[in-house]
């Protein structure tokens, strides 16, 4: 291809996708970036990575597949908003009102949510791997299970151990979640918090008649003395590398599926 062509094809391209746009898609985009007031207004796809919009009024809002990643939505009103499989990967939404949102598939991984009010609206199908202030509220005690066992596997286990409190919050009689929990506290080294949690979780499978989960529970409690003893050639720590896999993979069995 021709210089000139080439180059004229990548200058007059954006020219082509806006006229692919409706014009009244482009006047809510405009009005919103304008007076950050946008009630019921068609922003779907829209693209708003980074966007200051403090304070905006997006009641009813359509915001289906829009790119609000790192956006400020500090104070923002979602109320009733439709932002499924939108991403809002990093954005802050401090304080925000996402009362009866549609959250379905959307990306929240590493957003900031303290104090945001979720009445009426679920995070069970939503990405929220990082985020931070993510109210009891919002899902079930057996997602923020799930939720914690992810960060667990990614070795984030500070944030997993946040999740497990919610679940254990919510219900303080799920078992999976005292274990999950112990491991966790293992791995930071704390070994006190790691034993009580898993004689904790042993009584409640035992309790539950959950034998496979009462004997994990035994193994781990158990593995912990063995990995406590004094060994010339270290087979202790070892052994109970293979006690926490084999254990994992009964806690596994208790994650929730993703959509």
């Amino acid at each position: 291809m021709k210089p000139f062509l080439t180059t004229f094809i990548i200058g007059f391209s954006p020219l082509l996708f806006l006229s692919t746009a409706r014009a009244e898609d482009l006047q809510d985009l405009q009005t919103l970036l304008r007076t950050r007031r946008c009630p019921g207004c068609d922003l779907s796809n829209a693209g708003l990575v980074q966007s200051n919009l403090p304070g905006a009024q997006l009641q009813g809002a359509n915001l289906t597949g829009a790119n609000l990643s790192r956006a400020n939505l500090s104070g923002a009103n979602l109320t009733g908003a439709n932002l499924a499989g939108a991403s809002l990967h990093g954005a802050n939404l401090q304080g925000a009102n996402l009362t009866k949102t549609n959250l379905t598939g959307v990306d929240l991984r590493e957003a900031y949510l303290n104090g945001a009010n979720f009445a009426g609206a679920s995070l069970e199908d939503a990405y929220v791997q990082g985020a931070v202030g993510i109210p009891n509220s919002a899902a079930s005690h057996e997602r923020f299970y799930s939720w914690g066992i992810t960060e667990a596997q990614q070795g984030n286990y500070r944030m997993a151990i946040e999740h497990f409190n919610q679940s254990l919050a919510l219900d303080s009689a799920y078992a999976p979640a005292y274990l999950a929990r112990a491991i966790s506290n293992y791995r930071l080294g704390k070994d006190q918090l790691a034993d009580q949690d898993a004689k904790v979780a042993s009584d409640l499978f035992q309790q539950q008649q959950d034998q496979s989960g009462y004997q994990a529970a035994q193994q781990f409690i158990k593995g912990m003395e063995i990995a406590r003893q004094p060994r010339d050639n270290n087979q202790g720590g070892g052994q109970f590398d293979k006690i926490i896999q084999m254990v994992g993979s009964l806690l596994l069995q208790f994650v929730v599926p993703f959509f």
